[in-house]
């Protein structure tokens, strides 16, 4: 498949090209960001409202990150899974409202996805302690 869906004529590899290689995989990885998210999403919620519920200020919550390596390692994974969601996002709006493709518009969201890691994984690592 194309970027945009379509299928395109044999090229290589027993009729897939490479782009269309390249479409499927970012097809996946929105799909399967986007189910990790969803689950992050709901238990983060559950969390935050369980919290607000029973009382709990903020410096309440960042302290209990510090007591078991999990809480750090669900908000990773949900930084992981946004890095990988919204740049592919991105591409997909780009190149259908504003018709760009190609490498100068995959080296930007390439540079954008490392951002949302580095500063999402800083974060998580500053409140992790």
């Amino acid at each position: 498949m194309s970027d945009t869906g379509a299928w395109v004529a044999d090229t290589n590899n027993r009729g897939r090209s490479t782009a269309a290689r390249a479409a499927a995989w970012r097809f996946v990885l929105q799909r399967a960001s986007a189910a990790v998210l969803a689950v992050c999403v709901v238990i983060h919620l559950a969390t935050m409202i369980y919290a607000a519920r029973h009382g709990l200020s903020s410096e309440a919550v960042v302290a209990r990150m510090h007591v078991t390596p999990a809480w750090p390692a669900f908000y990773a994974l949900f930084v992981v899974a946004a890095a990988i969601h919204a740049p592919l996002g991105i591409r997909t709006v780009v190149d259908e409202w504003l018709g760009l493709r190609g490498r100068v518009v995959d080296a930007a969201l390439g540079f954008f996805a490392l951002l949302l890691l580095g500063g999402g994984l800083y974060a998580v690592r500053a409140l992790a302690g």
